[in-house]
């Protein structure tokens, strides 16, 4: 696979040079290119303001700032992206120039360089004919700002190769984005939504139905965000907005004509009014409205075959930050009275037809589809994989059921040797669904809760019992049921960044998927219940060095390392390490975690020790739920003399009594927050 260690950003604007920061941020060589040297400059300038601001909120330390832009070479000369990996055009909207720019970067880059384009409008298919490379061409559509937005679509040409593809993937984990597939296709995925959004915004206020701060705060209340759209168009421009939709009404008919009204505030050559009172009796109107022609462009994009349901809920929540998906919300109203929304919204265009795909899913009168786990075969290697990164892939129902439904998948498939669990996002898993659980105990809903915990066992310990090599792929955070999740696997593969914990005893649980039996099996009683009581976040060199995770490998290598291995028969656990292997810190913490000592580190006898590693361990302790500490201490001791599926089913039969207590739904309901648990 391409190698993605030196990238080039052409444009060093705005957009250009927030695109050049975050790549830098995550340790990539960066070239940015720009025609003029006083362009350069200000691309420089501007990264240096955004991390002196950095630095001044802390965010950043004035090192850490020197060593990043020292990883960026800014240049007028195009010889200098010659031997880069993988380089991208951020340059404006003129599809002239851009050939004209891919055909001199076609002429002049290495044989291996990718060519890219952050384009938001224009066909990657015509920009990748301006070059003799449309096997190694590739949309890269980036969301302002580059550096704070997670969003990236990947647009691949009819000619794009398949490890190109991979290469944008790579390239899209390396820095941190959450990455959606698209057909190449006017608007590609979000915008084809999201702009004719604020066009109906316009078209609402044009019929005299509500005023612009009513449609603001409507907008604002049916999304959870924080700018409606005619603040949005403020803030960007109303002749940008002008602009896109003019290019889709060109592409895609009718329904994409720009208001008429927002032609005439471009011609006042002002920004809109933003005055007047906000009339909350005319929200509901204007939510139908706004909603009819988000779902109606929504199942366009799955009806024309641009993505799927799940990244276009991706990318509304990841790239626009909204609370739920367009799909999600169509689940949430009902089929039925979404499919009447974009009825009344198509109701002026008489040429305009309900997309058969609504059509069909009113017919069933079941609610979408929604994949959040995925099963795909990549030659003899199975891959499993959870997409929900704007929960953080959390644990939910739906995740549990779909990860169950997809690794039975992955056994079936005759094809495949060996099967890869992953994660979209900058998370592994971050734990299950917290609202489930503060639902349950308010609710008196705790059968609930059983069932679910009951139903998560039994998914892992498929997994666990799997004939086939099961691997953990770790990119990410780590907690809770995450890391349960990944000891469930034969092997646990991480990189450097990945951090892990259990956090349970400090919001007032216990964990409840394997985590106090499968710890001790692999690491030992003693670092088990340190781990579990403490909550302690360590790295994954940490988790390697004391036998907890079996391989560490750097992020550009990581997939490759795994398909290779597993190839040569190589990659096999290395669980448990024997004491003289351990590092002194984590030796220390064993002997202080033996039988004899734990009813003194439970009631605070080292306390005031003059050690540091048990004064700093006791002070840990003392700010956990003390019945969650005493519960899981006894879980771990009991779980330990018995087999692995008989420990799990202990640790189960006691979740009615932890979820019971007061500390549960104070933890649970306050995390992020000090809270004093009964007994302090």
């Amino acid at each position: 696979m391409t190698q993605m260690n030196k990238i080039g950003i052409v444009g060093a604007g705005n957009m250009g040079s927030g695109i050049v920061q975050k790549t830098a941020m995550e340790g990539l060589q960066v070239v940015m290119l720009d025609i003029k040297e006083d362009f350069v400059q200000r691309g420089l300038e501007t990264i240096r303001t955004t991390f002196a601001e950095a630095v001044e909120r802390k965010i950043l330390r004035p090192e850490q700032v020197e060593d990043i832009m020292g990883r960026i070479q800014g240049t007028t000369n195009m010889e200098d992206v010659k031997d880069c990996d993988l380089v991208i055009e951020a340059v404006f909207e003129d599809m002239n120039v851009k050939k004209e720019l891919f055909a001199n970067l076609d002429k002049i880059c290495d044989e291996k360089t990718i060519l890219a384009t952050n384009t938001s409008s224009f066909s990657v298919e015509e920009m990748a004919k301006a070059t003799h490379r449309p096997d190694r061409f590739v949309g890269l559509h980036f969301f302002y700002h580059p550096a704070k937005n997670r969003l990236l679509e990947i647009i691949p040409g009819p000619q794009t190769s398949n490890d190109t593809i991979k290469a944008a993937q790579k390239y899209s984990k390396l820095t941190g984005k959450t990455d959606i597939t698209v057909k190449d296709s006017p608007g590609f995925a979000v915008n084809r939504f999201f702009t004719p959004l604020n066009n109906e915004a316009f078209r609402v206020l044009e019929e005299g139905i509500a005023n612009t701060v009513t449609i603001d705060e409507a907008f604002k209340k049916m999304l959870n965000v924080g700018m409606g759209p005619f603040l949005l168009v403020n803030v960007t421009g109303v002749p940008i907005a002008l602009h896109a939709q003019v290019t889709l009404h060109q592409e895609l008919g009718e329904f994409f004509k720009p208001a008429e009204i927002l032609k005439k505030q471009i011609d006042l050559k002002e920004d809109w009014p933003l005055d007047g009172e906000v009339d909350e009796s005319k929200f509901e109107q204007v939510t139908d409205r706004l909603l009819g022609s988000v779902f109606y462009d929504a199942v366009s994009l799955l009806q024309d075959g641009v993505t799927d349901i799940l990244d276009t809920d991706v990318g509304a929540k990841v790239g626009l930050r909204w609370r739920k998906g367009p799909f999600e919300m169509m689940n949430e109203l009902g089929i039925d009275k979404s499919y009447a929304m974009v009825e009344k919204v198509l109701a002026p265009y008489p040429n305009l037809d309900v997309p058969q795909v609504l059509k069909d899913q009113k017919a069933k009168g079941e609610p979408w589809d929604i994949r959040y786990v995925k099963y795909t075969r990549d030659g003899a290697i199975g891959r499993v994989r959870i997409s929900r990164p704007d929960a953080l892939n959390a644990l939910n129902h739906a995740v549990v059921k779909q990860l169950d439904e997809a690794f039975a998948q992955a056994e079936a498939d005759t094809q495949t040797t060996a099967i890869v669990l992953e994660a979209a996002g900058k998370a592994f898993v971050a734990g299950a669904d917290i609202k489930f659980f503060v639902d349950c105990i308010k609710g008196d809903k705790l059968d609930d809760n059983y069932a679910f915990t009951a139903y998560g066992q039994e998914v892992l310990n498929r997994i666990d019992d799997s004939k086939k090599l099961v691997v953990a792929k770790m990119e990410g955070l780590a907690l809770g049921g995450g890391l349960e999740l990944a000891m469930s696997t034969d092997v646990m593969v991480a990189t450097p960044k990945v951090v892990m914990s259990f956090p349970e005893t400090g919001i007032g649980i216990t964990p409840g998927l394997g985590g106090t039996q499968r710890t001790s099996r692999f690491v030992g009683k003693e670092l088990g219940k340190y781990l579990v009581f403490t909550g302690r976040t360590i790295s994954a060199v940490d988790a390697n060095a004391i036998g907890l995770v079996d391989y560490v490998f750097n992020p550009d290598e990581i997939d490759e390392k795994i398909v290779e291995m597993i190839t040569a028969g190589t990659l096999k656990p290395q669980k448990g390490c024997a004491d003289n292997e351990l590092p002194a810190e984590w030796k220390q913490i064993k002997a202080l975690f033996a039988d004899e000592n734990i009813d003194g580190l439970l009631k605070g006898k080292y306390a005031g020790s003059s050690d540091k590693v048990e004064a700093k361990i006791a002070k840990i302790l003392a700010a956990k739920a003390p019945l969650a500490l005493t519960l899981s201490n006894q879980i771990m001791d009991k779980g330990y003399a018995m087999s692995l599926k008989d420990g799990l089913k202990e640790e189960l039969a006691h979740l009615y009594e932890i979820f019971s207590t007061e500390d549960a739904l104070l933890g649970l309901t306050n995390i992020g927050k000090k809270v004093q648990y009964a007994g302090k």
